[in-house]
């Protein structure tokens, strides 16, 4: 049986203070579902999740800047 293994670009620090590594990729992985497993998440990807995590976290009012 193949095993398949699966690469993803390494996941920039987030620039946003107060938002963790863990919750952009969870974010991003959420967002991303039918890119992956097969395509790598580019820088362009990290970014975008992290801005539309804030994004959600300041309108639902659990998160401020």
């Amino acid at each position: 049986m193949k095993k398949k293994t699966y690469t993803i670009d390494k996941q920039p620090e987030p620039f946003t203070p107060g938002i963790t590594k863990g919750q952009v990729r969870q974010h991003a992985f959420l967002l991303y579902r039918d890119k992956l497993p097969e395509n790598t998440l580019t820088l362009e990807d990290w970014v975008l999740a992290e801005k539309d995590l804030v994004n959600k976290l300041e309108t639902e009012g659990s998160f401020t800047a």
